[in-house]
């Protein structure tokens, strides 16, 4: 299946300008998108058109991430209710310094002869002039037009200030800067970029003569209504230290069965075979949610390894797996061993909660087992002077819950 195809296959094509097909066929590509470095960490949301890049490469095509450190400035209206909050130029670097570790998951930087580049347009963008702006790139533009797009009628009502009126020029600016220095002729986006993408392409056409292509993706949506990439906690994060390994598992793991197969084809490398594959599981067993599983399973591992998606079956085993066992337990990496010899005359019940890292002192380990919240090995335990003997061991080990979530396996060292 070639590229194109793939693409609409997977739902992946909102529209595309005329040719662009054509020529994602015949012609090795130099293709863009822009990343808005508004956080310290890309989000969900920024999945599919990474995949976008990523799928791209993998067909010949050579990808650049834009970070926006000079549109970051300004700020995109286009799916805006209201203004951006500006951020200073040193969040806004701080920011473009943490993507690319996210984006190196997905896009290989060191392969040739079609290596994937990260650039940052505030290395034109801070350093061009008005007076040559306006000359160069604002004449050939109509008021008019930029008024009719739907990211500026929108705004209108609400009010629109003239730094965001402008942005669309500034990202067809970015086009042409790509188009001339490095040969790029396709710009990718969400849906909601359609206008500022063909105003590229237009500004290329006038002022270069060449061609230009625009392809955008549909934006994501939910079957319930719900924006996608948000959870009673807030954004789902790539970044690990904004939103836990296991809760990124979770967030992917509670896909509606009405959304599954669509974010199949968005965010994994299955192919059509697997997926027809996870469907026809789902109609037989909806309870078993095999496809969720495996969307959870394949996209965990993309954005955080292999090593963080063990820990992260391993803590789902241990939460909903059932009563502990010997066996379960030996499939667990503890977090921390409390020496055999201590156990001779037993060991305080506050004492492996804490080992545990489930107490942050031992006064709050009491409060937890006097209140009911500790059980060890499944056995709820009341008593916070109780001690633990080592016959109360599962093999070497025992399981420490505090509630439903907080779940740690404790070993015994010789």
């Amino acid at each position: 299946m070639d590229l194109f195809k793939e693409l609409q296959w997977r739902g992946m094509v909102y529209d595309a300008t005329e040719g662009t097909e054509d020529m994602l066929a015949k012609e090795r590509v130099t293709c863009y998108i822009g990343f808005d470095p508004t956080a310290s960490s890309l989000h969900v949301g920024s999945l599919l058109p990474i995949m976008a890049l990523a799928r791209l490469q993998r067909h010949g095509h050579s990808p650049i991430a834009l970070v926006g450190g000079g549109t970051g400035m300004i700020g995109d209206p286009s799916g805006k209710s209201h203004e951006r909050t500006l951020l200073s130029i040193d969040e806004i670097d701080a920011n473009a310094r943490g993507m690319r570790a996210q984006l190196e998951r997905f896009l290989e930087f060191a392969a040739a002869p079609n290596a994937a580049r990260m650039m940052n347009n505030a290395d034109w963008l801070r350093t061009v002039g008005l007076l040559e702006f306006l000359r160069d790139t604002g004449k050939h533009f109509s008021v008019s037009v930029m008024m009719s797009k739907e990211s500026v009628k929108r705004r209108l009502e609400s009010g629109i200030s003239f730094t965001e009126f402008s942005y669309q020029l500034l990202q067809a600016h970015d086009f042409l800067h790509l188009h001339r220095t490095v040969g790029c002729t396709l710009q990718m986006g969400g849906s909601d970029q359609w206008g500022n993408i063909v105003a590229g392409c237009d500004l290329i056409r006038k002022v270069e003569g060449g061609k230009a292509h625009g392809l955008v993706l549909p934006l994501v949506t939910t079957s319930a209504g719900t924006k996608f990439g948000k959870t009673e906690a807030g954004t789902v994060w790539l970044d690990a230290s904004r939103t836990s390994e296991r809760d990124f598992y979770q967030f992917w793991f509670n896909t509606d069965d009405r959304d599954v197969i669509k974010y199949l084809k968005f965010f994994t490398w299955l192919t059509q075979d697997d997926i027809a594959a996870l469907e026809a599981a789902m109609q037989r067993e909806p309870s078993a949610r095999t496809p969720q599983r495996r969307l959870a399973e394949e996209v965990t591992r993309a954005v955080h390894g292999d090593g963080a998606l063990s820990t992260v079956q391993q803590d789902a085993a241990l939460r909903f797996g059932g009563v502990a066992t010997a066996e379960s337990l030996q499939q667990v990496t503890p977090v921390a061993s409390i020496a055999r010899a201590r156990f001779s005359t037993g060991v305080a019940a506050t004492e492996l909660v804490l080992s545990a890292g489930l107490a942050k002192s031992k006064s709050e380990a009491f409060r937890l087992i006097e209140q009911g919240g500790v059980a060890i090995n499944d056995v709820a335990i009341s008593d916070p002077r109780a001690l633990v003997s080592i016959e109360q061991a599962l093999g070497n080990r025992f399981k420490v819950s505090k509630g439903k979530r907080g779940v740690a396996v404790v070993e015994i060292a010789e």
